[in-house]
């Protein structure tokens, strides 16, 4: 199930955003808002509140619980931007851009991932177990050889 959850004109510039958006597409929800809260620029704060709201929207919508949660997406779009002017010597101005952006954030639930992992460790310990008897015998076997030797 795909839950959003999107924050438009957001008074920061769009490539600003993205350096916090990149780092945060694929996390768990947990790991997601830990590194929002460690994250020291301004934008942290408001992707923080936009990333409980896309959470809330999934829990109350949809009954999705929060550990299944993953960022699957963030878009960061520039949106409008606004034109103002500052005075400059001999009766010139010059331009300023105050740039704005839009965020649209997407959550997904992970599915069977836990069954997943759990075949895989089986897999694995098998494997160790294989591989631990072999040393095993062939221990054995060089035991066998040293004590003939000696006699």
């Amino acid at each position: 199930m795909q839950v959003k959850a999107s924050l438009k004109n957001y008074r920061r510039s769009a490539r600003k955003v993205r350096e916090l958006a990149k780092v945060l597409q694929g996390m768990n929800i947990e790991l997601a808002v830990g590194q929002l809260l460690i994250w020291d620029k301004a934008s942290g704060k408001d992707l923080l509140n936009l990333l409980k709201s896309a959470v809330a929207n999934a829990q109350n919508n949809l009954n999705l619980k929060e550990d299944n949660l993953y960022i699957s997406e963030i878009k960061v779009n520039e949106g409008a931007t606004l034109k103002r002017w500052r005075p400059r010597a001999h009766g010139r101005a010059f331009q300023i851009l105050k740039r704005t952006c839009h965020i649209e954030l997407t959550l997904n639930e992970r599915k069977a991932k836990k069954s997943i992992e759990n075949k895989e460790i089986k897999e694995t310990a098998d494997k160790k177990k294989d591989s631990e008897k072999k040393l095993n015998k062939k221990l054995i076997v060089t035991k066998a050889e040293v004590d003939k030797n000696n006699k």
